[in-house]
């Protein structure tokens, strides 16, 4: 008797702190590293929280070096290319992006994958290499939202300083709509 009451309030605490995702949403996240020298590595990230109320995804993506002191910015002679990618396996489904990454962010629209572009000039600290936006999935023949499905958000980042030209892989999230 005792193990059901406390696996209820392992569970209920655990949501009372926000660990598990809203009913009715989907969240998925994707971390790469990549070795730019012995003691460094390039990292990317992605996240994607789809909710069917709100009948949207929200995705954050975001860069940054780590190095045995933690998570760092990167130097003042930076000059870096952010490209992310969303998409939907579904061919019937449009995706209408919405970005911020400063001033330096553009969405093209292809007919297909929007490629959201994000330029960043100079050193700072790592929140400020960060892009963020909602994507609005439609149904083509309905023109209604599209709350059923899977959309993909993939990221990955050029960055160019002293000494460095490298590029990331590819990092990506999928959440599937509950």
């Amino acid at each position: 008797m005792a193990l059901p009451r406390l696996i209820g309030a392992v569970a209920a605490a655990g949501l009372a702190i926000g660990l598990a995702p809203p009913a009715g949403a989907a969240v998925d996240t994707a971390d790469t590293s990549f070795p730019i020298d012995d003691t460094t590595q390039l990292e990317m990230h992605t996240r994607v929280d789809c909710s069917v109320t709100a009948k949207t995804c929200q995705f954050y993506t975001a860069t940054n070096l780590r190095t045995p002191d933690g998570v760092t910015g990167f130097p003042d002679d930076l000059w870096a290319r952010q490209s992310t990618e969303v998409r939907s396996l579904d061919r019937t489904t449009y995706l209408d992006v919405k970005a911020d990454g400063g001033p330096f962010t553009k969405v093209f629209k292809e007919g297909g994958p929007d490629v959201i572009t994000t330029i960043y000039f100079g050193g700072g600290p790592p929140d400020k290499y960060v892009t963020t936006g909602t994507i609005w999935p439609t149904d083509y023949s309905t023109g209604q939202p599209r709350t059923e499905g899977t959309v993909i958000v993939c990221a990955h980042v050029q960055v160019v300083y002293s000494g460095v030209n490298i590029t990331s892989p590819s990092t990506c999230a999928q959440p599937r709509f509950s």
